[in-house]
């Protein structure tokens, strides 16, 4: 697809994320996994920041997976991401690895981002989906903004994240969706005093659900979030996440007046009435984006 075919088609993924409440959003790259296509990702994002009412922070994830053509020589596709960098540096907030078990190692990890760092990326991390390699330490180390998934992740691991400020976005949609057992150790890390943030991860091979009152829900069953900690973590916490609490994540003064109004009788009811859009109106920057559930707001209102 072109960049402006990708566009259109993202836009209806946005659209539907506008309808269930979500009015920021981070977008990453990683499914082109070379310059000319990472690109092509990076302008649909562009042209869609331009036409959504719904704030969007693009972040550079060329090291999502090694591809095929680099099976054999995955260090050389570390060198192809770091040749990336300068040529992406315009179109993104955030340069993010995979650091995992079947994707990159702690050593590859640390060589893309730190060379990222040195060119002015704020860093972030996945890791801890499959298995912990460390990189919770490694996004310490280099003040990562946040760290992705975290399904497996030591004690040391949360500690160093609490020692240097670092948000742990917990996605469970994706073991849900893997029919995995094992989730995030959230009441953990809460205890341990880790801010913690919720996000769909949607994406077309383990979490492909637009849908925040879900993963509210799932962070509540699974995880043992109460309530307030999980829409805490969907809203203020999540926005901490990507560099935003700032302009959006709280109703305060100054900030953007993103505001959801819910048809239900109780907060308490968000989590426990799954599987049902409770938006009654989507406010955004101050002005009504949903309505009556009809996007009234943006390019196709």
């Amino acid at each position: 697809l072109s960049a402006e075919e990708l566009a259109e088609t993202c836009e209806g993924y946005l659209d539907n994320m506008l309808l269930h409440g979500t009015t920021t959003v981070e977008i990453k790259s990683g499914y082109g996994l070379n310059l000319k296509e990472e690109l092509k990702i990076l302008e649909a994002i562009e042209l869609l920041k331009k036409i959504h009412p719904i704030d969007i922070v693009p972040t550079f994830l060329g090291a999502h997976a090694v591809p095929a053509e680099f099976r054999d020589n995955p260090k050389g596709y570390v060198e192809e991401v770091i040749d990336m960098l300068p040529r992406v540096k315009g179109h993104v907030r955030f340069c993010d690895v995979f650091c995992d078990e079947g994707a990159f190692s702690l050593e590859d990890s640390r060589k893309i981002l730190e060379r990222a760092k040195a060119l002015g990326f704020g860093i972030k991390l996945h890791a801890g989906e499959f298995k912990d390699l460390g990189g919770t330490s490694l996004a310490a180390e280099l003040g990562a903004c946040s760290v992705d998934h975290l399904d497996y992740v030591n004690d040391q691991g949360i500690e160093s994240l609490v020692k240097k400020g670092v948000v742990g976005v917990l996605l469970p949609g994706v073991p849900f969706f893997l029919r995995q057992s094992h989730f995030a150790p959230a009441r953990r890390m809460i205890e341990k005093g880790l801010p913690v943030a919720l996000g769909t991860d949607f994406n077309p091979g383990s979490c492909p659900t637009e849908n925040m009152q879900l993963i509210i829900t799932l962070a509540c069953l699974e995880m043992g979030l109460s309530p307030e900690e999980a829409i805490n973590a969907a809203t203020i916490n999540a926005a901490h996440a990507i560099g935003m609490a700032a302009q959006v994540g709280s109703l305060e003064p100054g900030k953007k007046a993103d505001i959801v109004i819910l048809d239900i009788p109780s907060y308490k009811h968000l989590p426990y009435r799954f599987g049902t859009n409770h938006v009654d109106m989507v406010i955004k920057a101050g002005k009504v984006a949903v309505e009556e559930g009809k996007i009234v707001l943006g390019h196709r209102a």
